[in-house]
């Protein structure tokens, strides 16, 4: 015999996956629909129309695509790829590595433009390097977890724009937590997740593009053999699960068959957005600032330093130096997990063991959790002979929130 899951609670503050919004939980064990259930379709719709919102876009082409957010990445990036095309990937942390190797995957010629992980492009730098190597596509990360930094894109994209290159831009750590105009920027498609600022479990990818795109989608459709032996195509998407051109179709009025739609989760984002979109998201960005601004004056309160430039810092992530005393810092994060009930975030490559990230995404954005993660933290820190400054951090984070 099988023994009855028990699911231990936790104060997720990590920079992905969040805590999921109760609406979303509550709507998951809803009834199942069918995917072409009228009531289903009005569902989509809806989703559609929401998903646009925060990415700051008119585009007519805006769903959700079925797998974790770098199936969206995946997707975006086959569709536009063709054996050989030159592709821009500007580096300054480690999810640029994951665009670079779909891009390699789809036998595009890829050029890195590496720089330290501390801080992002000065976008003149990538502007020359694109006129210097005449990418057809240049694609990059708006917001890097591994280390918390955020890229300007306003010029880049104009430069793109000018050049007649395409940008597609990885907002998945960005989505719902902070300003994104993605027109007026004039990024060609955008990507991003459920996991993190949506407050929805992992599980389905958001994209929206242009008509730029679109007119490339068209030329390359193909409808799937078992459907149509007409509507064949020498130049197809190399992916028929990931394949953009048939997705647009099953969520638009078309509604050809591609795919057995994951209706729950469609129930979760539809809620995911709408309680993010309520709450009015200029409120949302701002909440997320406020709460950030409250954990950095708490780990500046305990005399802890930051990973990385704070001026160009992402609101959703806060990469923290571990201080002498914690080794690796496993111990301690351990510790916040299994004694407080709190989990936070290592990170990548060279930073690991070197950085802890706490995250302040979606539901987990909030005041309750941001005093929680700031009292366990110095607690095991004390625990563990760190030398800190005592008894400041959540005074810090009050003085913040002026209670």
């Amino acid at each position: 015999m099988f023994s009855e899951l028990v699911i231990p609670r936790r104060t997720i503050m990590t920079p992905g996956p969040v805590e999921a919004h109760p609406n979303v939980l509550r709507v998951m064990s809803s009834t199942i629909l069918g995917q072409f259930d009228p009531a289903f379709l009005t569902i989509m719709d809806a989703v559609k129309e929401m998903i646009k919102i925060p990415f700051g876009t008119k585009n007519e082409q805006a769903f959700a695509i079925d797998g974790t957010s770098r199936s969206g990445l995946e997707a975006a990036l086959i569709a536009l790829i063709e054996p050989g095309d030159k592709v821009l990937i500007p580096v300054y942390g480690r999810f640029a590595y994951l665009l670079g190797e779909i891009c390699e995957r789809a036998k595009a010629d890829v050029k890195y433009l590496e720089k330290e992980w501390t801080e992002p492009f000065d976008q003149e730098v990538i502007i020359k390097a694109i006129d210097d190597f005449q990418p057809k596509i240049v694609t990059m990360v708006h917001g890097e977890t591994a280390n918390g930094q955020m890229q300007a894109l306003d010029k880049i994209g104009a430069a793109c724009r000018e050049r007649d290159i395409f940008f597609v831009v990885d907002m998945v750590a960005t989505y719902g937590g902070v300003p994104i105009y993605v027109d007026e920027w004039k990024v060609d498609m955008a990507i991003g997740g459920t996991q993190k600022c949506v407050s929805v479990p992992s599980g389905m990818s958001l994209i929206t593009y242009n008509d730029r795109v679109e007119k490339v989608l068209t030329s390359r459709y193909q409808k799937e053999l078992g459907l149509s032996k007409v509507d064949r195509n020498d130049n197809p998407i190399s992916s028929n699960y990931l394949d953009l051109s048939q997705l647009q179709r099953y969520w638009n009025s078309e509604r050809i068959n591609h795919h057995t739609e994951a209706t729950t989760m469609i129930y979760a984002l539809h809620e995911g957005l709408r309680a993010m979109i309520n709450e009015g998201i200029e409120n949302v960005w701002a909440r997320h600032q406020l709460n950030d601004d409250a954990i950095v004056a708490g780990i500046q309160a305990m005399g802890l330093g930051f990973f990385g430039n704070m001026a160009t810092k992402m609101p959703t992530v806060t990469p923290i130096l571990i201080p002498e005393g914690a080794d690796d810092g496993e111990a301690i994060r351990s510790m916040l997990l299994e004694v407080f009930g709190v989990e936070i975030a290592s990170s990548f490559g060279d930073l690991k063991g070197k950085v802890w990230r706490i995250g302040n995404m979606g539901y987990s954005s909030r005041r309750e959790n941001v005093l929680h993660v700031l009292g366990a933290l110095e607690a095991a820190l004390i625990y563990y002979g760190a030398e800190i400054t005592k008894g400041e951090a959540t005074k810090a984070a009050l003085q913040v929130y002026e209670v």
